[in-house]
């Protein structure tokens, strides 16, 4: 780059590789200065580095670009780092109602459901589009000013979130000072049972695609089950195991771990430890059970 100033600080996981490559080569045709720092092993150590890199430079208003299977996990990393504002986008309209609502610096993209074509769209209008501009989310009106007076307040309010803040905050579960954005965010949900999951709890945060926040005690046990769509789970915290009946696969799951079950696959989950996941439907949530809570347990019984 001929120790030009980067625009853009570009990074994936293995799975977000290739339309990384594809995506930096466009950039740069396009004469935008990218600093591509490569591929990383874990999409949670990617998203984690971006993060802290234009976090360290928003003088510079330096941006990021963030590919991994999903665009989820990596999201999640980067937005531990304060004043990161790093937003999964699937759609050209949601680049523009990310940069137009939330100033959104880094955005994030999923390989698996993003074609090239597509990737390059999407990255046209978010870079295109200012903060506060009309966007699909008005119907492509400019923005009143009572929401552009309160766009303005929401950034420096949002990114004052886990600092001095939370020690005023007494029903915040993190500790006081905190600088984990995320962490004081999440402190406030409430979680709804799983009537069909003893164990279980959940907060649905979108429909159609479905995502959520699930948390499982420890011993709790899913029976094998199968679902319409597919899904995406990244465990925030904990451990469970995965078995994929109808794959004959088992699949031992940490803190930080992905796994993407596909539709119609029979699966069963125990969990080893509480836990707590994220979880993304290709559609809206459903679940179809394929034995009881007696069979299940005769079978995890067996299988260890």
């Amino acid at each position: 780059m001929g120790g030009e100033e980067a625009a853009i600080v570009a990074g994936a996981d293995p799975f977000g590789a290739a339309l990384k490559d594809h995506l930096v080569e466009y950039l740069r045709g396009k004469g935008i200065a990218v600093e591509d720092r490569g591929v990383g092993d874990k999409y949670y150590q990617v998203g984690e580095e971006i993060g802290q890199r234009v976090a360290e430079n928003k003088a510079a208003a330096l941006k990021g670009l963030i590919v991994c299977g999903t665009g989820i996990g990596v999201s999640v990393f980067a937005n531990k780092s304060r004043g990161i504002y790093a937003t999964p986008c699937s759609s050209v309209a949601d680049a523009q109602n990310a940069r137009s609502i939330n100033n959104s610096n880094v955005i994030t993209l999923g390989a698996v459901a993003t074609p090239p074509a597509e990737a390059e769209k999407i990255v046209d209008a978010w870079l295109a589009t200012p903060f506060k501009s009309p966007c699909p989310a008005n119907q492509g009106n400019p923005w009143p000013e009572e929401i552009h007076t309160f766009l303005d307040k929401s950034l420096p309010e949002m990114e004052a979130i886990g600092g001095a803040a939370s020690a005023k905050n007494p029903n915040s579960s993190g500790a006081a000072g905190s600088d984990c954005a995320i962490c004081e965010l999440a402190s406030a949900r409430s979680f709804d049972p799983v009537d069909i999951m003893p164990g279980g709890s959940w907060k649905i945060l979108r429909q159609e695609p479905t995502s959520a926040v699930v948390r499982f005690k420890a011993g709790s046990l899913e029976p094998a089950h199968h679902h319409t769509f597919g899904h995406d789970v990244i465990v925030l915290e904990g451990r469970k195991r995965v078995w994929n009946v109808t794959k004959g696969e088992v699949f031992d799951l940490a803190t930080g771990d992905f796994l993407y079950t596909p539709a119609g696959d029979v699966h069963r989950v125990q969990y080893v430890t509480d836990t707590e996941f994220f979880i993304r439907w290709d559609g809206l949530w459903d679940i179809l059970l394929d034995e009881d809570l007696a069979a299940a347990s005769a079978a995890v019984k067996k299988d260890n």
